[in-house]
């Protein structure tokens, strides 16, 4: 297993030959699951998550020496299968036998920065100039069909570029509307992405289109690691020496690989695996049916891998541990480790119940389904008490609970239920009463709160529009995609293709300025396009024919042509929703610290975070206490680490509300440096009660044409008003704690309508 997380290998190093899969060292469950994907490319694909430098890349490029060659239609542009070529091929018909090559099957990446016109295609702008005919220029989306699509990074992917694969992946085709061209045309792939849960975590739609998701890490023993480095340096030393020693392993596979699809058509799965699926399934509480059409196509995969003509319960739970993981999350925030240990659950659960069934068939008389906890204390003696549901053969859940079915949040066992969130996870626990949490009671120095359930917050926005922005839905502002509002004569080079109708617009203007040639003349005829791609060119402007009035009636009718220069080219103006970075400055002083209170404050906090992950922003967060102020999440785009240090947050001690601005100014001045289109929207949570330092108003130069809103915590019947006073010498604007919510979310169903509605 190489150790560079990109697997590319060191600069200044000459490698074309590419890391062996067959020398990958340990990640059994990640190269499992790529050639299960290989042999049965229905199966969905591969999410690969893991730390910095686990050979994921590698691994995922590797994979493609090992996949069969392909057959294609000679000259078609679409890889089309001449056996059965698509009868809507934009480069067909295709009569079927016909002249065709072979070719390995491509692996095809898909860079982060990439354009839409770059991943679907585009009019070919060049013969449009130089011909004046619309023609389509593929993508990538028509490159990787039959083959396999690879997305490095693809949390960081933009939304309009998943919007894309999100279509494609759901039809198998690719719908292009754009530029004047209406094409369609096959895209079916193998879609393997990976990714670094420290960045952030990609939309859960995305995620939901990989069949499998695997869990990576470095080896954790000192023989492994070692093996590790010394395969890297043989590889970096001598590449095609070192792949020589693999060539037969590698062979190996790929003939294994071949014979697995060979003998997919002819593996059985029983009506009882079937059964098993569904009760796992249900068990693990994942949402629509496309878990459980996933796991069984996994499970027949495994065992056409394995050589048997029929599925087992083995290769049903394999199957299950790399489909049903990342199925179960229905809020983006929770803690990761939950979905593990409900799988193990779930299939102690499924378990139990297939042996309860074969009691009950074998002795009729016998109770189907006995109490889990009769035995005579209570804990669950029996088949299913077993020691915990954490073995994947185990004999039930834990402490004997009753499967793994999901928990009513409001059950007992525990000060706050056997089902209650985690701290901070935002999870549906209703908050106890005051007279069990001592609320209204100040907590003691360093004391910690826990947050209750969350709820849809009010939108917080920069007024201002921005220019250029990210992507994203929170603030206005000029961007590459969203609704066209007009045109603009292009500043340095043309950003994406041109506007086509006020080019011609432009162009039929100028014209008419110009003296006008006779209509016969041969002097209109069409210049090439320079090396630069943008000089005069020939476009067919028929009278009244879409180049608008104020130019057309200066042009004779029929067949007159005018020259588009480069001075005519005009680009959309488009008008969308950027994505901001939402800094929380949040008081963690005494004043803070009645539970109630603080309660309410961290409700309020989690509640923004989860809005923030929702419009795609980036977040950080400063607490001030005591004497000082913590950067405790600098920007990140990964939420559910602000989630957990919310959970952790302490309180108690004096309130430095001037520390907190200097931070955060501080802050802000930093990210501008590092990425300067990403506006800043800064979100201070404080009754605005400063108790130590400076007047908080001296610190508010540093933070001029910083977008503020002040999140007023001040409660009770007699209120000073500072933290009104505090906003009006930020120029901020101030909303009271209690009107920060705009509806309450009660359950996690409706807690993950909501959130899904909004990603």
């Amino acid at each position: 297993m190489p150790t560079r997380g990109r697997g590319h290998p060191p600069e200044g190093t000459p490698v074309t030959t590419p890391y062996p899969f067959s020398a990958v060292v340990g990640l059994d469950d990640l190269r499992l699951a790529l050639l299960l994907t290989a042999v049965s490319p229905a199966v969905g694909g591969v999410l690969v998550r893991g730390e910095k430098g686990t050979a994921k890349s590698t691994v995922v490029r590797a994979l493609a020496a090992l996949l069969p060659a392909i057959d294609t239609v000679r000259g078609c542009r679409f890889a089309c299968d001449p056996a059965a070529p698509d009868p809507a091929c934009p480069d067909g018909p295709h009569p079927i036998g016909g002249p065709a090559d072979t070719r390995p099957a491509r692996l095809v990446e898909l860079p982060v920065g990439a354009t839409e016109d770059r991943v679907v295609g585009t009019l070919d702008l060049q013969r449009a100039l130089s011909d004046g005919v619309k023609a389509y220029e593929p993508g990538l989306l028509a490159a990787a069909h039959r083959g396999v699509l690879y997305v490095d990074e693809v949390n960081l992917l933009p939304d309009h570029l998943v919007d894309l694969l999100l279509d494609a992946a759901a039809m198998g085709r690719a719908h292009v509307e754009r530029d004047g061209v209406s094409v369609k045309h096959a895209a079916r792939f193998l879609l393997v992405g990976t990714m670094n849960p420290e960045e952030g975590e990609p939309r859960p739609q995305l995620v939901d289109r990989f069949g499998l998701v695997v869990n990576v890490s470095a080896p954790r023993d000192a023989g492994q690691r070692a093996e590790v480095v010394r395969r890297r340096l043989a590889y970096e030393a001598d590449p095609d020496g070192f792949a020589t020693r693999f060539v037969a392993a590698e062979r190996e596979y790929a003939q294994r690989i071949a014979t697995a699809r060979a003998q997919l058509p002819a593996v059985r799965l029983p009506d009882a695996e079937l059964d098993r699926i569904a009760r796992v399934c249900l068990a693990y509480g994942v949402d629509g049916m496309r878990a459980d059409i996933v796991v069984a196509r996994c499970a027949v995969a495994l065992a056409a891998w394995h050589g048997r003509d029929r599925v087992t319960a083995d290769d049903v739970r394999d199957a299950a541990r790399l489909a049903l993981p990342h199925r179960r999350r229905t809020d983006p925030l929770d803690p990761p480790g939950t979905d593990e240990e409900k799988l193990d659950e779930a299939l102690a659960e499924a378990e139990r119940q297939a042996a309860a069934e074969s009691d009950s068939a074998s002795d009729p008389g016998s109770d189907p389904d006995p109490d889990p906890g009769s035995g005579s204390d209570g804990s669950g003696s029996g088949p299913d008490s077993g020691p915990g549901g954490d073995d994947p053969d185990g004999d039930g859940p834990p402490d004997g609970g009753g499967g793994g079915a999901p928990r009513n949040p409001q059950d007992g066992g525990g000060p706050q239920g056997a089902g209650s969130a985690a701290p901070g996870t935002g999870g549906s626990t209703t908050p106890q009463p005051a007279e069990q949490n001592g609320a209204g009671q100040p907590e003691k120095a360093g004391a910690v709160a826990s947050a209750g359930p969350a709820y849809r917050t009010k939108a917080l926005r920069i007024t201002a529009r921005g220019d250029g922005g990210h992507a994203g839905r929170r603030s206005p502002a000029f961007a590459r995609r969203g609704r066209v509002v007009g045109s603009r004569a292009p500043v340095g080079k043309l950003a994406g293709a041109p506007h086509l109708p006020a080019t011609l617009r432009a162009a039929l203007d100028r014209a008419g300025a110009e003296a006008v040639r006779p209509s016969g003349s041969s002097g209109a005829s069409a210049a090439g396009v320079s090396a630069a791609g943008v000089s005069a060119a020939a476009v067919s402007a028929a009278g009244g024919s879409g180049a608008g009035a104020s130019g057309a009636g200066r042009v004779s009718a029929g067949a007159a042509r005018v020259r588009v220069l480069p001075r005519d080219l005009r680009e959309s103006v488009h008008v969308g929703r950027e994505a901001n970075l939402v800094l929380f400055v949040v008081d963690a002083s005494g004043s803070m610290a009645a539970r109630k209170r603080m309660t309410l404050v961290k409700t309020a906090v989690l509640s923004l975070l989860r809005d923030a992950y929702q419009r795609r922003d980036r977040i950080g967060m400063i607490t001030f206490r005591g004497a000082d102020a913590d950067v405790v999440l600098p920007p990140t785009s990964s939420h559910e680490v602000g989630v957990m240090r919310l959970a952790a947050l302490r309180t108690g001690g004096r309130t430095p509300i001037a520390a907190g601005l200097r931070a955060a100014a501080a802050t802000i001045a930093t990210e501008r440096r590092r990425d300067p289109r990403r506006r800043p929207l800064l979100v201070l949570v404080t009754d605005g009660r400063a108790t130590s330092g400076p007047d908080p108003l001296r610190v508010a130069p540093a933070l001029a044409g910083v977008s503020t809103v002040v999140v007023d915590c001040e409660s009770g019947p007699i209120r000073l008003g500072l933290a009104g006073r505090l906003a009006t010498g930020l120029k901020a604007d101030i909303m009271p704690l209690e009107q920060l919510q705009a509806s309450v979310l009660n359950s996690p169903a409706e807690t993950g309508r909501a959130y899904r509605r909004a990603a």
